[in-house]
């Protein structure tokens, strides 16, 4: 009778081809992950080896550039690899930046609303929908921009006194930085509510159980107790979400103007109605020179840029995350 009882086990050898399997897969994963690497490295160096430390600086329109660099493989008379990013890199840096810091201010309130504060029924009914939200193709989010935002900034908010300043310089028409950081913001905005929530709703009832006995008001509860214990998925949703607003690329194009224009602050209130150009959807703009080679080596340098600042952000959010969870972060 204890026989027929015992559970019956799959043979040893099964378990070891399963895990040998796993194995091999997760190398495989690994290999192309680094072949990729190389292969984006190894193409874009030409252009770092031809301009050094120059090539993140300023210096000239880039969109020149870009056009001198194409047609030196038609001219015979040797190739231009001559290029300045910084505009590309700036522009990058007040998107990216700004969506995401208006994303993390945004996405933690609401799901802080969400989590603590918000009726059962709401919060099962807003879940699903933020989720969805966050899988939207970016180019649905870049189509009404332009079918609503843009001409909203063009006919409404710019001025033709400001138009008119800037005239014989770059053309306000609303495509714009301010348009760019806005629609970026709401496409980033639902995945960092997705993770937030998520981490929110982790935390140990009895945290704030305890410090709600204890006669603290429930906004100081999960503020100092909820969302402190939550920091690392908080990091790791922000890292992730400035990962994927780096890389955006379709939309920006849409959005942003597609002009390689370094937005300067200098301008005033101007400067957020400049159009610009980040590095992502540079790549978009001239794929169709990638039969140059100076110009395939230029946008594989661009790409490796990109590749560069994913892993460092990935790291330093790693790194944080380590450092919260040493101190007692959940």
């Amino acid at each position: 009778m204890e026989e027929e009882l015992q559970p019956e086990y799959g043979p040893k050898w099964s378990d070891q081809r399963v895990e040998r399997m796993l194995g091999t897969l997760v190398v495989f994963i690994v290999g192309l992950l680094l072949a990729l690497i190389v292969v984006v490295v190894i193409n874009g160096w030409p252009s770092f080896a031809h301009n050094g430390l120059s090539w993140f600086g300023p210096g000239g329109n880039v969109d020149d550039q870009l056009s001198a660099i194409s047609q030196s493989a038609e001219t015979g008379a040797g190739y231009i690899y001559t290029f300045h990013a910084w505009p590309l890199i700036w522009s990058t840096i007040l998107i990216c930046g700004g969506a995401v810091v208006l994303g993390l201010v945004t996405a933690l309130f609401i799901s802080v609303f969400l989590t603590e504060f918000a009726p059962a029924w709401m919060s099962n009914l807003l879940r699903p929908v933020v989720r969805f939200l966050a899988s939207v193709p970016s180019v649905i989010y870049g189509l009404l921009g332009v079918l609503v935002l843009v001409p909203f900034i063009g006919n409404h908010l710019i001025t033709e006194h400001q138009k008119a300043s800037v005239a014989g310089i770059i053309s306000l028409t609303g495509y714009s930085l301010i348009a760019a950081v806005i629609v970026l913001t709401i496409m980033i905005a639902p995945l960092m509510v997705s993770i937030f929530t998520d981490a929110l709703s982790s935390v140990k009832p009895g945290w704030l159980e305890g410090s709600l006995a204890l006669g603290v008001n429930r906004w100081r509860t999960i503020w100092k107790i909820g969302v402190r214990a939550a920091r690392p998925a908080i990091v790791a949703g922000t890292v992730l979400a400035l990962a994927r607003a780096i890389g955006e690329s379709v939309m920006l194009a849409m959005i942003s103007g597609s002009t390689a224009f370094a937005p300067n602050p200098a301008d005033g209130l101007i400067f957020i109605y400049e159009p610009s150009r980040p590095l992502a959807p540079t790549i978009v703009k001239s794929v169709d020179q990638l039969s140059s080679p100076p110009a395939k080596a230029t946008l594989f340098a661009i790409a490796t840029f990109l590749l560069f600042s994913g892993a460092m952000f990935s790291l330093a959010g790693a790194l944080t995350r380590r450092a919260m969870n040493k101190y007692g972060a959940a």
